[in-house]
């Protein structure tokens, strides 16, 4: 069943997601050379904690941490650790918040130092088509609308588009109906309507599309060790625009500082 929400809980919504805005901004001000990503994690943590919020990850089905952070070929739900940071490297958090009975999620890749133009371009496109699929998130169109604009845009350049892996519905819970692929047909899919909050959230990889689950049981990479990114908003669907709940210029400000 897809939950529909008031405005006042929307805007509660928009709290929690502009409090993970602002906790990326904290933990990515510390991606640096020699900083480990358990480092990373404790940040985000106690960020999220003195804020008014608990980490939403922590716990959640057994997950053992405040954050995931996936390094260069992990796609996804890297489990921090003492993985030591380097040059070269692209870092992508995803966070969580749980404030007022309802939740934050976005995530954002880091680039540390300098890295190649190609990895740069992934990096670059990955955030163009989230762009793109968040575009589509208007009242009346449908959830492959925004998964076909996510597709197209990034295999445009070859790249490849996770398959296994899907944004979400966002409310009182971290993963609600509807799921939102990365990938599929225009027109198709469930009705978007007003009151739906969804997470919309392109995972692309530099090579194939085909991942491997690593055997701590979360940690998802790519098949062919090649780079992966990740950025994810929370969308409020809307008349004619979509309302976006994240707020990467708050990131982008911190980092760019």
């Amino acid at each position: 069943m897809i939950y529909l929400k008031t405005k006042e809980e929307i805007e509660l919504l928009r709290e929690n997601n502009l409090l993970v805005s602002r906790a990326l901004a904290e933990v990515g001000r510390h991606i640096k050379p020699g900083v480990t990503t358990r480092e990373l994690d404790a940040i985000a943590d106690a960020f999220i904690r003195a804020n008014g919020a608990i980490p939403a990850f922590l716990g959640y089905q057994g997950y053992p941490a405040a954050s995931t952070v996936s390094v260069n070929e992990q796609v996804v739900h890297g489990i921090p650790s003492d993985y030591v940071i380097k040059s070269g490297d692209i870092v992508s958090v995803d966070l969580g918040t749980f404030m007022k009975g309802f939740v934050g999620d976005s995530a954002y890749t880091f680039t540390v130092g300098e890295v190649s133009d190609e990895v740069r371009q992934l990096l670059d496109v990955t955030k163009e088509a989230l762009r793109r699929g968040a575009a589509q998130a208007v009242v009346g169109n449908r959830v492959g609308d925004i998964s076909a604009a996510v597709q197209d845009y990034a295999e445009s350049f070859g790249y490849g588009v996770v398959r296994e892996l899907e944004g979400h519905g966002l409310g009182r819970k971290m993963h609600e109906e509807p799921g939102v692929p990365n990938y599929g047909a225009r027109g198709r899919g469930p009705l978007l309507r007003e009151g739906m909050v969804i997470c919309i959230e392109p995972m692309i990889t530099m090579g194939s599309r085909h991942i491997v689950f690593e055997r701590d049981g979360w940690t998802v990479r790519t098949r062919d060790r090649k780079p992966a990114a990740h950025f994810e908003w929370a969308v409020a669907v809307g008349h004619g625009a979509p309302d976006i709940l994240t707020d990467f210029s708050i990131i982008e400000e911190a980092i760019n500082a």
